[in-house]
Parts: C-alpha cells; sequence; structure tokens
C-alpha cells in the first residue's frame, strides 16, 4: 500500500500503561491497606476516650473532637474498602475495574464530614447560651491522648499519601485533628486559670469551621472526577497546542476529550488528521509513530490511557 492508498486510512491507537509497575503498585497498597488498618485501631479506641472524657468532664469540645475522631473512622473504613474494591480486575462491563470506588468513597467522606459540622455548631451554640461547668483536668488529660493518637496516626499514614484521592482525605483529617487537639489542649490550661467557659464552645465551632473547609475541598476534587473533568491544572487546549508543535505532521484535530478516572489515571482521546509526507525520517511505520504520541502524551502530561483515532493524508489537509 502506498501512501496514496492512505487517504481515507482511518487508525486506532491505544495508550495503555496504567498496568506498567503492578507488582509494585500492588504492593503499594497492601501497606496502605495495613497502615490504614492500624490508624483505624488507635483512632477508634481514641474516639471513644474523648466521647467518654467529654461527658465526665463537660466539655463540648472533647465531644466535638470524638465527633471528628468518628468521621476519621468512617474515613479510614470506607478509604480502605474503596482500595480493596479497586483492586477487583476489569472485566467485559467494567473495564476500568473500579477504581472510582476511592473517589466515590471521598465523596461520602466529604457529606459525613458537613453533617458533623452541623451538630457540632448546634451543640456549640447551645453552650455558649447555657454555659456548663468543665472538669478542666479531665480535658486536659483525655485532649494530650487524643493529640498522641492524631501525631501517631499522621505518621502511619504519611507515606501511602501521594496520588490517592482517598488517603489524602484521611491524612487531612488527621492534621486538622491534630489542629483541633491543639486548641482544647490550650483551652483547657486557659480555662483552669480563667474559668473562661465560653472558651469551650468557642474551640468547637472552630473544629466545626475546620471540618468544613476540609470538606469543601474534598467535596470539590472528588465532584471534578465523578463529573469527567478535566484534571486540576491542565486543559485540552493546552495538550493539543503542545502536540501540534511535537507533531508537526499532525494537520487538523477533533472530538478531544480529557477527563479523569481517578486523580492518577487521565484519560485522552481524539482524532488525528496526520499529513504522511510531514513525518520524518524513518517514522513511516504509523503504528509506531502512533506509540510514540501516546507515550509523549504520558511522559509530558501523565495521560495514562489515550485512544488516538488516526486519518492519514497526503499533502496539506486544509488543501484538499
Amino acid at each position: 500500500m502506498n501512501k496514496h492508498e492512505h487517504h481515507e486510512n482511518h487508525d486506532h491507537g491505544h495508550g495503555h500503561s496504567h498496568d506498567h509497575g503492578h507488582h509494585h503498585d500492588h504492593d503499594y497498597k497492601k501497606l496502605t491497606v495495613r497502615r490504614l488498618g492500624w490508624s483505624l485501631a488507635i483512632t477508634a479506641a481514641a474516639m471513644v476516650i474523648e466521647l467518654v472524657g467529654g461527658l465526665l468532664s463537660g466539655s463540648v469540645a472533647l465531644l466535638s473532637d470524638a465527633g471528628h475522631m468518628l468521621t476519621h473512622a468512617f474515613a479510614l473504613g470506607i478509604a480502605i474498602a474503596g482500595i480493596l474494591v479497586a483492586r477487583m480486575p476489569a472485566c467485559h462491563h467494567r473495564t476500568f475495574g473500579l477504581l472510582r470506588a476511592e473517589v466515590v468513597a471521598a465523596f461520602v467522606n466529604a457529606l459525613f464530614l458537613l453533617g458533623i459540622s452541623v451538630w457540632i455548631a448546634v451543640e456549640a451554640v447551645e453552650r455558649l447560651l447555657d454555659p456548663q461547668p468543665i472538669l478542666t483536668p479531665h480535658m486536659l488529660a483525655v485532649a494530650v491522648f487524643g493529640l498522641v493518637v492524631n501525631v501517631a496516626s499522621i505518621f502511619i499514614i504519611e507515606g501511602s499519601r501521594q496520588g490517592d484521592l482517598n488517603v489524602q482525605s484521611v491524612f487531612a483529617h488527621m492534621i486538622a485533628d491534630a489542629a483541633s487537639s491543639v486548641a482544647i489542649v490550650a483551652a483547657a490550661i486557659v480555662i483552669a486559670y480563667t474559668g473562661w467557659l465560653w472558651l469551650d464552645p468557642l474551640v468547637a465551632m472552630g473544629i466545626g469551621l475546620l471540618i468544613v473547609i476540609w470538606a469543601y475541598g474534598l467535596l470539590k476534587e472528588s465532584l471534578r472526577v465523578l463529573l469527567e473533568m478535566a484534571p486540576k491544572g491542565r486543559n485540552v487546549h493546552d495538550i493539543l497546542d503542545a502536540l501540534r508543535e511535537e507533531f508537526p505532521a499532525v494537520v487538523a484535530t477533533e472530538h478531544e476529550h480529557l477527563w479523569t478516572i481517578t486523580p492518577e489515571v487521565v484519560v485522552f482521546s481524539a482524532h488525528l488528521t496526520v499529513d504522511a509526507s510531514r513525518l520524518e525520517p524513518g517514522e513511516n511505520n504509523y503504528q509506531q509513530w502512533q506509540d510514540c504520541v501516546a507515550a509523549w502524551l504520558e511522559e509530558h502530561f501523565d495521560v495514562r490511557e489515550s485512544t488516538l483515532q488516526v486519518s492519514w493524508k497526503e499533502g496539506d489537509a486544509k488543501g484538499e
């Protein structure tokens, strides 16, 4: 077949790279699940202690932090389930497997966080209107214990959070709750010396606001994925401009799409019209050229999956 006979030829190229490093990813996920399991165990224990300590001491700040701990336990449980479900293999009706299970888990977690923040706000307002005595030694001891647990959880899961939205959401919880524990420790000390009971619900409101901020960011990012929007900081026009510059033989593009399956699995598809006469020497192997484009997309734009439909033409497409 000569070049002129390629005028009506359409090739489909698929760049698949999510299987690269499969064994490494599998081991990494196993380690992540193990770390999340340890974190879940100590978080659940701390939650019970903070709940009991809040009831005994009369501190709504401790109760709010126990609620925050509950969201952590919930998030950790969903994170573990999400990773296990996402590891299920692809099949004829789940061609990407269940990779988005982790993103759905993050979305549900965000909604749960917002519900907890409303409960904290109501409790804090009631306590501001009707201050109650607080056993500050109990409050301080439990808050210090909670801080130790959060710091331990942060160190346990810190190495597993990169590139995983679900684990990142859990890590964000831990950072937020560590800050909350510091605030409660400081409030307990101040209340013990000044008797400012209003400081306890005020700290609770601050914790609630912190939860809302994290929940909003998590909700926004998970919705971006679920609505199949382009990855944050990237758009299809930038990719196309760079593609034409790198591969001058591309004379026209259409049906361009860029979306995310998960934050680490970006997908790109397009119909390219290529002038075969503009190919560099040694690029006459058309399938090899398409593979080169797919590899370039992965290297420069982290596109893990690419589907390219190519129309080969002789001469400038605009002049035909």
